[in-house]
C-alpha cells in the first residue's frame, strides 16, 4: 500500500497548497518514486461544472472526462501525468454517495451520521488511489482553511487516519502565512501558532510547517514556529513568493522539504532528484531572447483564473520559442467594429477564449474579422473556432445570418448546432461532451504540420458542434476542416490556408499541456506571433529594412 501526504491550510485561502502539493510531488517524482495527487473540495456542489468562472476560476477536464477543480491542472503541469475522476471529491459528491446508499438500505436502518459514515466515506476516498500499487506515494490537498466549518469533517478524516495507518505511511504538511508587518518592520508568527492550534484542536498534528513569507525567516522565528507548534525547527519551511510557480520544487528542494518527508515516511535508496530538464525550461523562461503580445478575447478577463490553463500553456510554449509571452486580456463586450483595430493593432497574435453564453459573442467575431484582414496570426479555442466559424459564414460565404443556436435557438441558419443527443436534456450538470476523443488530421494541412501525426487525442468540454449540413459551402468557400472525429464526422479543427496562421479548434488543447510536453498547437502559434512581430519591427524601422536589402 502506498504511504499518504496531506496538504491542509491556515490562516488565509490562496496560499498555494495545490503549488506546494505539486512541487513536493515533482521532487519526489524527480526522486524515482511513483507519485499521484488528489484534491478534496469542501464544497457542496457535485463538481466545479456548474460553476460561475468568476466563482471558482476555470473548470479542468481530465482525459476521463471528469469537471474538476483548476489545481488538478497544476498536477498535471508539474508531474507530466494524467490525473481522473478518482483525483478529485466534492463534499456534494460524498454526501450524494451516502444518501444514496441509505435509500438502499445499506445502513441497516442505523442512524446516518457525520462520524462515521461520511468520515469513512471520505477515508474510503482518500485511500482509494493508494490500493490499486500504481503509486508509492498519494498527496492528498484539502481545499479551504483550518476551521471552516465545511472543512471539519476532512479534518476529522485525517484524524482517524493518524490512529488508524502506520506511523511511517501518513504525513501531515500545514501551509500558513507569516504576514510582515511594515510598520514594524517585523515578520509576525502568531496568525501561525493560532492556525497550527486548531488543527491540533481537532486532532490533528502536522509534521511539517510551510510559511508564505514576503521577507526572509530567519533560524529565531524557525525556532519560535517550531517550539510553539511542537516540529522540529528543520521541519519548518520557508516558502518565499517566487517570480513564477514553476519555481518553487526549487525553493522547496533548497529548503529540504523532500528529505524531511522521506525521513518521517522512512524512505530509502532513492537518487538526488532529476531536474535536470525542469531547470532547462526555467533557463529559457527566465531569459528569454524575444517578446511578444498575445490578445486573449474573452469575457471572464477580470480573474486570471478563469484561463488558467491557457496562460500556462502560453508559459510552456513561450519558453519553447525562447521568447516572453505577454497575454493581454481584452473584454469582448467592449470590442466593436470601430474600436477593434485600435484595440488589437498592436498584437502580435489573437486567441478566442472559449466560453458559453451569448454575452461578449459579437465581440469576439468582430475580433476574428480584423485577425482574418489583417493578416494577424489567430487561434481560436471551442467558442473561439465557432466564432471564427460563423465570421467566415457571414462575411466571406455570404451567409449573413450565420449563427450559433446557443445564442439564437431560433436561428436561420444554424452553423453551429447542438449534438442531436443533448437536445433532449435538460440538467446542466455533466451533460456535454466531455473528456478525451479521437481526431484524424487531414494531409497537406497546417494542423497535420503541427501535429506530425495523422490521428490524435483532444480534450472536450461542448456541447454545439459545427454544423455538417454546411461543411461542403465552408470547404469551396476555403475553410478547411483539417480534422474531424473518425467515428462521427464532427468537425475538431477548421483552418484558413492562405494566412499567416489561423486556426480553430473545437477541444481545449490548454489542458494538455505540461512543462515537459508543451501542447504543440500553442507552441507554433507563439512561433507564428514571434515571426509577425520581426517582421512588423522590420516594416517600422528603416535601419532593419536598410540591413535586409
Amino acid at each position: 500500500m502506498a504511504k499518504f501526504i496531506f496538504v491542509t491550510g491556515g490562516v488565509t485561502s490562496s496560499l498555494g497548497k495545490g503549488i506546494i502539493a505539486a512541487s513536493l510531488a515533482k521532487l519526489l517524482q524527480a526522486r524515482g518514486l511513483r507519485v499521484t495527487i488528489q484534491k478534496f473540495d469542501p464544497y457542496i456542489n457535485v463538481d466545479p461544472g456548474t460553476l460561475n468562472p468568476y466563482e471558482h476560476g476555470e473548470c479542468y477536464v481530465t482525459e476521463d472526462g471528469a469537471e474538476t477543480d483548476l489545481d488538478l491542472g497544476h498536477y498535471e503541469r508539474f508531474l507530466n501525468i494524467y490525473t481522473s475522476q478518482a483525483n478529485n471529491v466534492t463534499t456534494g459528491r460524498i454526501y450524494q454517495h451516502v444518501i444514496n446508499k441509505e435509500r438502499e438500505g445499506a445502513f441497516l436502518g442505523k442512524t446516518v451520521q457525520v462520524v462515521p459514515h461520511i468520515t469513512d466515506e471520505i477515508k474510503r476516498r482518500m485511500l482509494l488511489l493508494g490500493q490499486k500499487n500504481e503509486f508509492d506515494i498519494v498527496i492528498t490537498e484539502i481545499g479551504g482553511t483550518v476551521g471552516d466549518i465545511e472543512s471539519l469533517p476532512y479534518i476529522e478524516a485525517v484524524r482517524q487516519l493518524q490512529w488508524e495507518l502506520p506511523e511511517e505511511d501518513l504525513l501531515v504538511v500545514h501551509l500558513t502565512l507569516i504576514p510582515y508587518l511594515k510598520a514594524a518592520k517585523e515578520l509576525k508568527t502568531k496568525p501561525t501558532q493560532h492556525s497550527v492550534r486548531q488543527l491540533s484542536e481537532s486532532g490533528v498534528f502536522p509534521d511539517v510547517i510551510v510559511c508564505r513569507t514576503e521577507e526572509p525567516l530567519n533560524q529565531d522565528i524557525k525556532r519560535k514556529i517550531a517550539q510553539f507548534c511542537n516540529v522540529k525547527p528543520e521541519a519548518v519551511i520557508e516558502a518565499p513568493d517566487a517570480s513564477t510557480i514553476y519555481e518553487v520544487p526549487l525553493l522547496m528542494m533548497n529548503e529540504k522539504l523532500d528529505l524531511i518527508v522521506m525521513k518521517k515516511l522512512q524512505i530509502s535508496g532513492k537518487h538526488d532528484p532529476d531536474l535536470t530538464r525542469w531547470k532547462e525550461f526555467l533557463d529559457k523562461l527566465k531569459y528569454p531572447k524575444a517578446r511578444i503580445t498575445i490578445g486573449l478575447i474573452g469575457k471572464y478577463v477580470e480573474l486570471q483564473d478563469a484561463y488558467k490553463s491557457i496562460l500556462e500553456a502560453f508559459v510552456h510554449a513561450g519558453a519553447v520559442n525562447e521568447c516572453k509571452v505577454q497575454v493581454v486580456p481584452i473584454h469582448s463586450e467592449f470590442l466593436t467594429p470601430e474600436n477593434v483595430a485600435e484595440k488589437l493593432q498592436n498584437l502580435d497574435g489573437l486567441l478566442v477564449a472559449p466560453g458559453f453564453g451569448y454575452r461578449g459573442v459579437e465581440g469576439k467575431i468582430t475580433a476574428v474579422q480584423y485577425a482574418r484582414e489583417s493578416g494577424l496570426p489567430f487561434f481560436g479555442i471551442c467558442l473561439g473556432m465557432q466564432m471564427a466559424v460563423i465570421e467566415y459564414g457571414r462575411n466571406v460565404l455570404g451567409i449573413k445570418n450565420a449563427q450559433s443556436t446557443e445564442m439564437d435557438p431560433k436561428a436561420d441558419e444554424p452553423v453551429v448546432d447542438m449534438m442531436e443527443e443533448q437536445k433532449q436534456i435538460t440538467a446542466k450538470g455533466g451533460t456535454m461532451r466531455l473528456g478525451s476523443y479521437p481526431c484524424e488530421i487531414k494531409e497537406g494541412t497546417l494542423a497535420q504540420q503541427i501535429y506530425g501525426t495523422p490521428t490524435i487525442s483532444e480534450r472536450h468540454r461542448h456541447r454545439y458542434e459545427f454544423n455538417n449540413r454546411y461543411l461542403q459551402q465552408y470547404e469551396d468557400g476555403g475553410m478547411i476542416a483539417s480534422g474531424r472525429n473518425p467515428e462521427t464526422g464532427l468537425v475538431e479543427i477548421m483552418e484558413i490556408q492562405n494566412h499567416p496562421f489561423f486556426i480553430g479548434c473545437q477541444y481545449h488543447p490548454e489542458l494538455k499541456s505540461t512543462v515537459e510536453a508543451p501542447h504543440p498547437l500553442f507552441v507554433h502559434f507563439v512561433a507564428a506571433a514571434k515571426k509577425f512581430n520581426e517582421k512588423r519591427l522590420i516594416g517600422t524601422n528603416p535601419l532593419l529594412q536598410s540591413e535586409m536589402i
